[in-house]
């Protein structure tokens, strides 16, 4: 067991390193970073953003017009932004995948890490953390902004529904980024890598869409399979077990491919 946690740190540090020295990556970190923190601004600030809806009411209020029902300003926050980082990050997370094991095949690697003692398990386990690592650096110092921006909140927010919302954040992108590591693995084209993963989110809002359409009890089985209906009750602070479950479940499953498909690849070259 001790050379199976072995091997995946040193395959985890490998990746993290690379990760960290690409310039690519840096690129899309920066991306993200300047769209992430214009929503924030355009959500607190923009003309239709909360403080200039509070604005609206108070005035209401105070001429006299029909009171306007009140709201949690800071849960309706972090609600709209956590959900819009999810949105954003759907486009993003293709790019983090797609070199993952697509490189690896354009290199002629991914012959040595097919026929390596290494276990495909520990390989895919280790590449996955590493690019979950890099995606958690990615959306930490936007928390770092909102835990700010909530500071200032009148009641307080509880850390709890905070802290909630971010973890559905990242099993999302663990689970998109786990299906997407299966799709690198069986081309050696990054940006074809990309397009797929792409195509298997759209799939994704798809399925949240039609189960939405059909509603009744096909819907409803439907809307279980749906990462985004699940993600959604994490932001708004409702741990469901059954969430968790299918988040755990869609990760298990992209391990289990791209295992499967490296394993392909080691039996043809025997």
């Amino acid at each position: 067991m001790g050379i199976v946690f072995a091997n995946i740190l040193a395959i985890y540090q490998r990746e993290l390193r690379s990760y960290f020295g690409s310039p690519l990556a840096y690129i899309i970190a920066g991306v993200f970073w300047l769209l992430g923190g214009f929503f924030l601004a355009a959500i607190l600030l923009g003309p239709q953003g909360i403080i200039a809806q509070i604005a609206a009411a108070d005035q209401a209020q105070q001429a006299g017009m029909a009171a306007t029902p009140s709201f949690d300003v800071a849960y309706e926050f972090l609600k709209a932004y956590v959900g819009l980082l999810g949105s954003l990050s759907m486009f993003v997370l293709p790019m983090l995948s797609m070199g993952l094991y697509a490189d690896e095949r354009k290199q002629g690697t991914l012959e040595l890490l097919a026929t390596s003692p290494v276990t495909n398990w520990a390989v895919a386990l280790g590449k996955l953390l590493a690019v979950l690592t890099f995606y958690v650096a990615m959306i930490l110092p936007l928390m770092v902004c909102q835990a700010v921006a909530l500071g200032a909140a009148n009641p307080p927010l509880g850390p709890g529904i905070f802290l909630l919302s971010h973890l559905g954040l990242v099993l999302l992108a663990a689970s998109v980024l786990s299906l997407g590591m299966f799709i690198s693995s069986l081309t050696g084209s990054t940006v074809l890598a990309a397009i797929m993963t792409f195509a298997l989110i759209l799939m994704l809002w798809l399925i949240d869409a039609i189960a939405q359409g059909l509603g009744g009890g096909l819907g409803g089985a439907l809307g279980h399979l749906s990462l985004l209906k699940h993600f959604t009750e994490f932001t708004e602070g409702i741990f469901d077990t059954s969430g968790l479950i299918l988040f755990v479940s869609y990760i298990v499953l992209g391990l289990y491919l791209t295992a499967q498909s490296v394993e392909t690849l080691r039996f043809q070259r025997a």
